[in-house]
């Protein structure tokens, strides 16, 4: 897959839309846009077993985030905290994200 354009970024509070996780809201760890997937905080874990290592001298089960695709997670808007579509707007020369619902600028804050 090509490197895309993620319509969500690091930081961003999102839910997830479908799948075992359906419903549940989290921060966005880590985007990997040439992927198209994005790892999201607390949802989608797995329990890994690890060996003994340097890092981790006694071994065990790890719970682990796994990503999740970008299609199935939704922007909540930090002004009117609902689950929106984004829009792109020019302002003073930059590309801003803007909510479909309420309006508001969604990067100002960054």
């Amino acid at each position: 897959m090509s490197l895309t354009k993620l319509h969500v970024k690091k930081g961003d509070k999102v839910v997830v839309l479908s799948g075992k996780d359906k419903g549940k809201q989290g921060t966005i760890i880590s985007a990997m846009p040439s992927k198209g997937m994005v790892i999201v905080e607390d949802v989608n874990k797995v329990k890994r077993h690890s060996k003994p290592s340097l890092k981790n001298p006694q071994g065990g089960i790890v719970d682990k985030e796994m990503p999740l695709n970008v299609c199935k997670v939704q922007l909540i808007c930090p002004a009117c905290s609902k689950p929106t579509r984004i829009a792109h707007k020019t302002v003073d020369g930059k590309n801003m994200r803007v909510c479909k619902k309420c309006g508001e600028i969604v990067d100002k804050a960054r």
